[in-house]
């Protein structure tokens, strides 16, 4: 026996960039770049392993500026060791994103070699890109956001992907593991700082995302208010950022997990599922169980964070690249991320143990709610148990329901009853 579900919505501040490619224009046309960049002049952008919304359209408009400049730029992967810690696998994962030397029509040079610039305060060197170092300018875009493995001031964003981004498999590697001893906030802020100190960064461009997985601001900064500006931007993103409707529930079931969808496959700011060797953060969502269905193709097998579910499914088991999982666990120092659940041929299967795991509780009463994944949180799926709290709610709209669970013949979950939404690509 399966509960019965209803389908309902959330609402959530809708905050949004109308014209992305004009207002990254004007973000750039502040900076009055005539002064700094000079004709002919090398400048790198970043391109990080994110799933970020307009991120091929944003790459290409600030490439088609510096063209009115008549400077030369060239996007470097700035991911850390994702990609499997290959140049390759980095240009692969650029590719999922857009992110082509064809569609944004610059070079993409991706290498695993860095060179050190300078040592923070504690004595642990910073090491960069040795493509972008080579450059006469660098600009740095990344989104601003709350990161999976910590809290603090500086979380995930420019000051991040500096550190960390930037310095490869080697910078990530170092600074994981300095982590555990000095904490993520301060090792990225005394990093990020020695890479503004000793790197001829131009500019910042900060994005924030809201609710819908939509850009909702697109921020130019210079490098003396970086530090500052991003702070403010983080509680912006963390003021905006999605919620799973109640926080006490019995089995949450994930349709995909990936990399596009977070930094481990299905973000703990949502999940509160967020065990790691330098502590949790405390969370008001509580999850007795978790199931995940199924892995996103964007991820090219990297599986980090299947270790934060409870029960999986024998086709996502079969997806896993090892070596790419193990690497990017290895380098963040989560090894707990990935530790491969129980796992089932099929749905029905997985479910019936993860209800039956819940005590004396009948299945069918179970608080169960079921998502897509972690970004997706708009329109999700409610058991018959929360009824009673959903007449309550003037917050969570009831579309339909209540109807039993559907599954093919297989004995897999039908796909959820959403509307489709997507994000919108380089020619929209």
């Amino acid at each position: 026996m399966f509960p019965r579900m209803y389908r309902i919505r959330q609402t959530f501040d809708r905050t949004s960039v109308r014209d992305i490619r004009e207002t990254v224009w004007g973000e750039l046309t502040k900076f009055d770049l005539r002064e700094t960049v000079r004709s002919g002049d090398r400048v790198a952008i970043t391109a990080g392993s994110r799933g970020i919304s307009h991120i091929a359209l944003i790459l290409k408009t600030i490439v088609e500026y510096l063209n009115v400049l008549g400077a030369k730029p060239f996007l470097f992967p700035a991911m850390g060791s994702h990609g499997g810690a290959t140049a390759e696998g980095q240009i692969g994962l650029l590719r999922h994103y857009q992110i082509t030397e064809e569609v944004i029509e610059v070079p993409i040079l991706s290498s695993m070699e860095v060179m050190e610039i300078g040592k923070t305060e504690g004595g642990l060197p910073v090491y960069i890109d040795k493509n972008a170092l080579q450059a006469d300018r660098i600009i740095v875009v990344n989104r601003i956001k709350p990161h999976t493995k910590f809290k603090g001031p500086i979380e995930s964003g420019l000051m991040k992907m500096m550190a960390i981004g930037m310095g490869k498999q080697k910078g990530a590697d170092l600074y994981h593991k300095a982590a555990i001893e000095y904490g993520f906030p301060k090792i990225i802020e005394d990093a990020a700082k020695v890479v503004l100190k000793n790197v001829p960064i131009l500019f910042g461009l900060g994005i924030v995302e809201n609710g819908y997985d939509e850009t909702a601001k697109v921020v130019g900064l210079i490098p003396e208010e970086m530090e500052a500006k991003e702070k403010d931007l983080l509680s912006q993103a963390k003021a905006m950022m999605p919620k799973l409707p109640f926080d006490d529930i019995d089995l949450l079931i994930v349709d995909e997990m990936g990399k596009d969808i977070s930094g481990v496959g299905m973000d703990p700011n949502v999940t509160g599922r967020n065990r790691d060797i330098i502590g949790t953060f405390s969370h008001p969502t509580r999850v007795k169980r978790l199931f995940v269905r199924d892995l996103t193709a964007s991820s090219n097998g990297n599986a980090i964070g299947i270790g934060l579910a409870d029960i999986t499914t024998k086709r996502l088991v079969e997806k896993i690249d090892l070596q790419a999982t193990y690497m990017n666990c290895i380098t963040a120092i989560s090894l707990e991320k990935g530790s491969i659940p129980i796992y089932f041929e099929t749905d029905q299967e997985a479910m019936r143990v993860a209800l039956g795991s819940m005590g004396l509780i009948q299945p069918e009463r179970c608080r169960v709610v079921r998502i897509r994944n972690t970004l997706q949180l708009d329109e999700v799926e409610v058991s018959e148990a929360y009824g009673d709290e959903l007449l309550q709610r003037s917050d969570l709209e009831m579309l339909e329901g209540p109807y039993p669970m559907g599954f093919d013949a297989r004995g897999n979950l039908l796909g959820l009853r959403l509307h489709e939404t997507r994000k919108q690509d380089l020619s929209d």
